[in-house]
């Protein structure tokens, strides 16, 4: 099977950093994307950000210039430097990945999620 292990949240005050990790293992053949979604109290889980193993990225409108995802493909852990944080930034935060993974000697593709790492901004 495959697991996600996301970690790295906290609480913050605003205008402070946080980043975010997220190391993928298990029976994993590839990896197309990885990326992060959060879900604020009583509201719905939507996109943060993304990115490809060849590192294309994509944004929320709401985090483009505070916050940069990135990769390490050899370790594949997608990592979310969060810079400049603002309250409305405060969220469960779920990592995120596009993949396929070997069971029953067969290739399966699917998207998977993490446990969810708690992020708060407050001061």
């Amino acid at each position: 099977q495959v697991h996600l292990a996301d970690n790295g949240g906290g609480l913050v005050r605003p205008g402070e950093s946080l980043k975010l990790s997220c190391t993928a293992s298990g029976s994993i053949v590839s990896i197309e994307t990885m990326g992060w979604y959060r879900r604020p109290p009583e509201k719905q889980r939507d996109l943060v950000a993304t990115i490809t193993r060849g590192g294309t990225t994509n944004y929320a409108d709401s985090v483009k210039g505070r916050f940069t995802i990135s990769i390490d493909n050899a370790k594949r852990t997608v990592y979310l430097q969060m810079d400049s944080l603002e309250p409305d930034d405060t969220a469960v935060y779920y990592c995120y990945a596009d993949l396929v993974y070997m069971n029953y000697g067969q290739n399966w593709p699917t998207d998977w999620w993490g446990q969810g790492t708690q992020v708060t901004v407050s001061s």
